[in-house]
C-alpha cells in the first residue's frame, strides 16, 4: 500500500511530487517508466524561446540577472553614496577637504571601477556608428569603401536606426570591460610597485605600467568577449539579428559556450597591446606635458585645467593605441563574423593590407575614445574627491644615492 499511496500523492499535487515515480514490486521495469517530474506552471507554451531547465534556459535566467542587479544598482549610486560616506567618512561633516577614501583601499579601488564603467561604457555606445562603419569597412571593403560609403550605404538599406545596431552588447561589454581595466589597473600598479620598491618603482615606471595593464587587461577582455562576439556579429552579418535577445540565443544554439569565447585569444592580441600604450603612453605623456607644456607645476594648476591636461594626453595615447592594436581588430571582427574560421587563417586570407583597412575610422574612434575615457575617469575621482598623486619625482633617496642632492 505505501508505494500505491505515495504515486496517487505525486499524481494529485504536482508541487510536492519526488523527482522519480516509485515502482510496486509486481510490476516489471517496463511497465512503469522512470522519468524526471516538471512543475506544471513551467509546461513549454507555444512561443517559448527553450525548455524549462535547458542550458540555454539557465544561461538566459543568469544574463537577466546582470541586467535587473546592474541597472536598478547603477540607477541607486547616488543614494549607495551618501550612505556609504555617512558609515565611513563622518569627517566630511566637519572637513569639506577629506579625501572620500584612502589611496589603495578597498574603496578607493571601487571607485575606481565605478569610473571605468562609466568611460568605457557611455564612450563606446556613444560612437556605436563609427564602430559600425569601420567593423563593415574591415569584412566587405568590396561593398564599403570608404568611411562615407559605409555610412551612405548603412542609411539607404537600414536607415538612421541601422547605425546603432549593436548598442546593447556594446555598453553591458564595455561597461563590464572598463569596470575590470580600471579597477584592475589601480590594483597591479600599487601591487607590482609595493613589490619592486619605490626606487625601482621610479626608475622602471614605465615597464611599471605595461606590466600593470597587461595584467588588467587580461581579465577585462574574459568580461568583454561574450558581449563583443555578439556585436560583430550584428554589425556585420546582415540579417542574422538586430538585438542582442535574438542574437545571443541564436548562437548559443548554433556553436555553444564557445561561439562567445573563441574569440578570446584574439581579443587579447588585440586588446592587451591597446591597453599598454593607453596607460603607459598617458601616464608618459602627462608627465611630459606637465614638465615642459603647461607653464605650471600641478598643484598650482585649477582642477578643469587638469583635466585639459588629461583629454590631450589621452588624445595622444589613443592614436598610438589605434595603429597598435588595428591588425587583430580586423582579425577580430572577421572571426566572429566566419563560423569555423580560427585566427591564423582570418590572417591568412586578410594578407599584409588586408589587416590595415579601416585603419582611419579607428584611429578617429579610439583617439577619441581614449581621450574621452581618460577625461570622464579623471572627473569621477575629482568628483568623489578620491586621491590623485601627481606625476612621479625621483625619490630622496634616489637623488642621494646619484649625488644629486647635498
Amino acid at each position: 500500500m505505501y508505494p500505491n499511496t505515495l504515486t496517487q500523492l505525486s499524481r494529485a499535487n504536482p508541487f510536492s511530487a519526488p523527482m522519480f515515480t516509485l515502482q510496486r514490486a509486481d510490476e516489471s521495469p517496463s511497465d512503469t517508466p522512470v522519468q524526471k517530474r516538471r512543475l506544471a506552471a513551467a509546461a513549454v507554451a507555444e512561443g517559448d524561446s527553450c525548455e524549462f531547465g535547458s542550458q540555454k534556459y539557465l544561461l538566459l535566467c543568469g544574463f537577466g540577472g546582470i541586467l535587473s542587479c546592474g541597472t536598478t544598482h547603477t540607477a541607486v549610486v547616488p543614494l549607495d553614496l551618501v550612505k556609504c560616506r555617512m558609515q565611513v567618512c563622518a569627517c566630511l561633516l566637519e572637513s569639506p577637504v577629506c579625501n572620500s577614501c584612502e589611496f589603495g583601499s578597498m574603496k578607493y579601488y571601487a571607485l575606481c571601477g565605478f569610473g571605468g564603467i562609466l568611460s568605457c561604457g557611455l564612450t563606446h555606445t556613444a560612437v556605436v556608428p563609427l564602430d559600425l562603419v569601420k567593423c563593415r569597412l574591415q569584412v566587405d571593403p568590396a561593398k564599403y569603401r570608404s568611411i562615407f560609403n559605409g555610412f551612405s550605404v548603412t542609411i539607404r538599406e537600414d536607415g538612421m536606426r541601422g547605425l546603432a545596431k549593436g548598442w546593447a552588447p556594446t555598453f553591458i561589454g564595455y561597461s563590464m570591460q572598463g569596470l575590470c581595466k580600471f579597477g584592475f589597473y589601480e590594483v597591479f600598479k600599487i601591487f607590482y610597485g609595493d613589490l619592486i620598491g619605490e626606487e625601482n618603482s621610479y626608475m622602471w615606471r614605465t615597464s611599471l605600467y605595461l606590466a600593470a595593464s597587461a595584467s588588467a587587461e587580461f581579465f577585462a577582455d574574459i568580461a568583454l568577449a561574450p558581449m563583443e562576439a555578439c556585436k560583430v556579429r550584428i554589425q556585420t552579418k546582415p540579417g542574422y539579428a538586430n538585438t542582442l535577445r535574438e542574437c545571443a540565443p541564436k548562437m548559443y544554439g548554433e556553436e555553444g559556450l564557445w561561439a562567445f569565447y573563441k574569440g578570446v585569444v584574439p581579443l587579447w592580441m588585440r586588446q592587451i597591446p591597446y591597453t599598454m600604450m593607453k596607460f603607459a603612453c598617458f601616464e608618459r605623456t602627462v608627465e611630459l606635458l606637465y614638465k615642459h607644456v603647461v607653464p605650471k607645476p600641478r598643484n598650482e594648476c585649477s582642477k578643469s585645467e587638469q583635466l585639459v591636461v588629461t583629454f590631450v594626453a589621452g588624445y595622444i595615447a589613443g592614436v598610438f593605441c589605434a595603429i597598435v592594436s588595428h591588425p587583430a581588430d580586423s582579425v577580430v571582427s572577421v572571426l566572429n563574423k566566419e563560423q569555423g574560421s580560427t585566427a591564423t587563417q582570418v590572417l591568412k586570407k586578410l594578407g599584409p593590407k588586408g589587416v590595415w583597412k579601416g585603419l582611419v575610422a579607428r584611429i578617429i574612434m579610439i583617439g577619441t575614445l581614449t581621450a574621452l575615457q581618460w577625461f570622464i575617469y579623471d572627473s569621477v575621482k575629482v568628483y568623489f574627491r578620491l586621491p590623485r598623486p601627481p606625476p612621479p619625482e625621483m625619490p630622496e633617496s634616489l637623488k642621494k644615492k646619484l649625488g644629486l642632492t647635498e
